[in-house]
């Protein structure tokens, strides 16, 4: 039964981008003027197949892959490390949370793209800009999710804790991080997209090799299917990125499986 429900909604999952395709198709080669939008200059799926085809075979996709894959991860590594930690420090304690949210709200409704040209002027090279670029977009979702997390455990399994002689520290490892796992593992989730996303519009500014710049030169060579190619590409490693975030969190609760709340 469960391998027909799962056939069912493969099947269902395929329609969709079927379904996508066709319009997508038949928008583009009959040049649709919608006035609002326009698919004069939209290529086509078979264009865009054609155009990803000739990438695959150039030497030039694995470089900007490994460039845009290298500076996503070293930004938002460093953002989950920090983003949990201050998000367990804050949500922890009402001293942290009067210290240290503050400044952190005041910036937090800064859109990381706006950090660009500052990052540019405080970092020595591109590279470290567009990581530091990366690494503010993912920071406050994961420590607003964190925060979240830790302010939802419920006090009556901090006090029974407590009252089983657990220390801090046993109640910080034991009690609190495995009732705000979900919360943080959602707030990974949101932070690596937001990462993927910065990281385009930095590369577009300021990079040299990588997929937002792939796909920055192609509009400005006026190769369009390039174009779409870059965002499909951008599209696949932002999913598969999320997918191996929430396989590691789903490994990482092993309850919730029992439970049968991950499905």
């Amino acid at each position: 039964m469960k391998i027909d429900v799962s056939a069912g909604r493969l099947l269902l999952r395929a329609v969709s981008l079927g379904v996508c395709l066709i319009a997508w198709h038949f928008a583009s080669t009959l040049r649709l003027d919608l006035g609002v939008v326009s698919f004069r200059n939209v290529p086509a799926p078979f264009e865009v197949a054609n155009a990803a085809m000739d990438l695959l075979h150039s030497s030039k996709l694995m470089a900007d892959i490994g460039a845009s894959l290298s500076r996503v991860f070293g930004g938002f590594v460093a953002a989950a490390a920090i983003g949990i930690g201050l998000g367990l420090a804050i949500g922890r304690s009402r001293r942290a949370k009067d210290v240290l949210l503050p400044p952190l709200e005041v910036l937090r409704p800064v859109p990381a793209v706006a950090w660009i040209p500052l990052a540019v002027l405080m970092f020595p090279s591109s590279e470290l800009s567009m990581i530091f670029v990366t690494f503010t977009g993912a920071l406050f979702p994961i420590l607003l999710s964190t925060i979240h997390g830790v302010e939802s455990v419920d006090p009556r399994l901090v006090a029974s804790g407590r009252s089983l002689g657990g220390g801090s520290r046993a109640i910080l490892w034991e009690v609190v991080l495995p009732g705000a796992a979900p919360s943080i593992v959602t707030g990974l989730a949101i932070g690596m997209g937001t990462s993927w996303f910065c990281l385009i519009s930095a590369e577009m500014i300021s990079g040299q090799f990588g997929i937002g710049y792939y796909t920055w030169e192609s509009y400005t060579l006026q190769n369009y299917a390039d174009i779409v190619v870059g965002m499909l590409l951008i599209g696949l490693l932002g999913m598969g990125s999320s997918l191996l975030l929430r396989r590691v969190g789903e490994g990482l609760m092993p309850w919730r499986r029992i439970a049968g709340v991950v499905r």
